[in-house]
This record gives structure tokens, sequence and C-alpha cells, in this order.
């Protein structure tokens, strides 16, 4: 099993359950620290309302603030061509076009039946094209709905293959509310490589249940090119009851190992994850960080509390 690119979504899916805003500059030095430790692609922020979603009101300023070197590994959140419009006027080249499975969490979550988000997805996808970027399509409740139960995967499949999804270079899959199980991912997995148009597998998990890291590892060995998560597993989706935290960036990397992850590394994410974590006021539920300050010294992935987070900020 080859280590996937982890796609780090604390500023955005992480940040959002939160209710606190984060200044501008403290999130470009999340940014450019992640990036300095090789995490190969960010997500950073969303074109939610900011009435709605209060920690992703300062996203464009964010953009804003980054070089296009440094938006060329950023994704942005969007849910309707016109929030691809104005972000490409900022600057954002990496879009993000989600909604939901479920028409009872698209409604809540976006104000529209599915039909409606997939319609206009063509227009999202012109749009993008236009400035020469990149847009994914994203589904979440891929597995569960908080209102409608389970997920029927042919569902799932028939958006996938719908014409008015095409364009879009990758498919994310997401565990919105992290009650799916490796059994479940797998499948979905396979039968989106198997049975949809050819696109970069993104797999999205939540680890409300325990099984985040067996999920993404489930993901990987049936195909995704890239997982989310997020530092200390913070997170949840505010408009999907049950959801809690994504699944930890610290511990899918101590699973899958890609090669510019060393004790090093994971020393600096240790305590990078504790000093955001702390100011948030949110707990680390990441059990990498918690094995990394055991007193298992001879370890070479535990490491001295006194050392790590002591990189300044960029």
């Amino acid at each position: 099993m080859s280590a996937p690119l982890l796609r780090d979504v604390t500023l955005r899916d992480g940040l959002q359950l939160t209710g606190k805003l984060l200044p501008v500059q403290r999130k470009v030095d999340v940014v450019r620290r992640l990036l300095a430790l090789g995490v190969p692609a960010l997500e950073i922020g969303s074109m939610a309302r900011p009435d709605l979603v209060p920690p992703m009101a300062n996203t464009m300023e964010l953009v804003a603030a980054l070089t296009p070197e440094e938006l060329r590994h950023c994704w942005v959140w969007v849910a309707t061509p016109r929030h691809v419009e104005k972000a490409a006027a900022a600057g954002v080249r990496n879009f993000q076009y989600c909604f939901s499975v479920s028409d009872a969490h698209n409604r809540a979550n976006i104000g529209r039946d599915t039909e409606a988000s997939i319609a206009a997805m063509p227009d999202a996808v012109r749009v993008a094209r236009e400035v020469g970027g990149s847009i994914q399509l994203c589904l979440a409740t891929s597995f569960t709905c908080p209102f409608d139960g389970p997920v029927d995967p042919e569902r799932v499949l028939a958006i996938a293959s719908d014409p008015r999804t095409e364009g879009a270079e990758d498919i994310v899959l997401a565990d919105t509310l992290g009650q799916a199980h490796p059994g479940e991912v797998a499948a979905l997995v396979a039968a989106v490589r198997d049975r949809t148009p050819p696109r970069r597998i993104v797999f999205h998990g939540h680890d409300t249940w325990g099984m985040g890291v067996a999920n993404t590892l489930a993901a990987i060995t049936a195909g995704a090119d890239m997982v989310d998560g997020a530092l200390g597993g913070l997170g949840g989706c505010p408009f999907a009851p049950g959801a809690s935290g994504n699944t930890s960036s610290e511990d899918i990397l101590f699973a899958t190992r890609p090669s510019w992850f060393t004790p090093a590394t994971l020393a600096e994410l240790a305590g990078m994850s504790e000093e955001l974590l702390a100011e948030l006021g949110e707990p680390n539920r990441s059990r990498a960080v918690e094995g990394a300050r055991s007193k298992a010294s001879a370890f070479e992935w535990v490491v001295d509390r006194e050392r790590a987070g002591r990189r300044p900020r960029q």
C-alpha cells in the first residue's frame, strides 16, 4: 500500500464547528508551517455564509495573504457557481464543489435539493476552467445521512456518472458522520473506481465511531489517491447532528508513513496541533500525539514535549 496524498482540512472542516474566528495571520501561519513540513495539500476555507459558519468569515482575506505558489496547494469549499466566481476573483484556483447525496442534508447544509446542486455544476466547472483552475466533485453524506439514515451506494454512483458532473478532476467521498465501517468504504471506493468516469478519488473521513484510520486505510487499499485529515482530529459539520471530529492528520500520517514524514515531523505537528487546539479550547483527539507523549523513550516516534513546538511561527 503506497502512501496517498494527505490533504489537511484543519482550516475549513476543522474550524467550522468551533465557532471561533482565527485571525488571518494565524491562519497564514498554519498554512505556511504545514506546507514547510511537507503536507502536500490543504483545505483552507469556505465560501459558506459567515452568519451561518462564522469561522469561515475571513477566508477571502486569507487567500489574499497567500502567494500564488502557496495557493497552488490549497482548496476552498464552494457550493454554487457564484461561489466559484467570487473565489476565483480573489485568486483561488482549486475549488471543492460540494453537495450532499442526501436531499435532506443538502437542504440543511446548502438550502436546496441535491438535483439543484447537480444542475448547477456545469456552470461551476465552466467558471473554474475559465481561470485555469481545478474543481472537485465532493459528495457529502456518501454513506449515511443524519436525517434519512443509510445512503444507497447506487445513488452515489449515479451522481458520479451523471454527465453534468463531468469536468471534475477528482471525486471526494465523504463519510460526513463517521458512521461507515471499512467494508463499506472499500466497497464504495472500488465501485466508484470501476464503474464511474476515471478521476482521482479522495476519501474524507470522520472518527465519530473510532473508525477514522481504519476507514482511511480501507479507502487507500481500494484505490483512493488522496485522503483528508485535520490536526488533532478537530472538526465536525454544524449541519449534521452527530458528526464529530475529522480523522486526525497525525494518525493518518503515522499509519501511512509517506517519505517526508519523520519522527521530527511528528514532533513538529504534535506541538503545532496542541498549541492550536489549546488556543481554540478544543480537545486533541489524536492517538499518535498521545503516543508521542508517552514514556516509551526507546521508540523513535516518542518525542520530548520540551522539544516539540519550538519552531518559530513563520
